[in-house]
């Protein structure tokens, strides 16, 4: 493989661990619906609001959210439509290889924390 193909796919890798924390998912669901303050979104996914900030900066960091000041409020959304699309394309995914992923033996499920 290339040096230039492997960079690539080390990216796509980055890219693919944002969306692979359990909180950081819940977080870009709860966005996927609507865009959110921090306390709209704590409510929305039943995180504390310092773990929310802090894959809230994460999230920000990897230009996934974005984040647009409204008077003494910061309003969170999606960066792109395309996130949103691409969390569709995993429901629909699921829908048809849940069995095999669930009974994978590689990949542990991990519940989300709240710390």
């Amino acid at each position: 493989m290339l040096p230039l193909e492997k960079s690539k796919l080390a990216l796509k890798a980055k890219l693919f661990r944002g969306f692979s924390d359990p909180s950081r998912l819940s977080i870009l669901e709860a966005l996927r619906e609507q865009q959110r303050t921090v306390s709209d979104i704590v409510k929305a996914t039943g995180l504390s609001q310092s773990n929310v900030s802090n894959h809230l900066s994460c999230l920000r960091d990897c230009g996934l959210v974005m984040a647009e000041q409204n008077g003494r409020y910061t309003i969170y959304r999606l960066s792109d439509d395309r996130v949103g699309d691409l969390l569709t394309i995993a429901d629909l995914l699921l829908s048809d290889v849940a069995r095999g992923i669930y009974e994978c033996t590689r990949y542990e499920i991990e519940q989300p924390s709240d710390s």
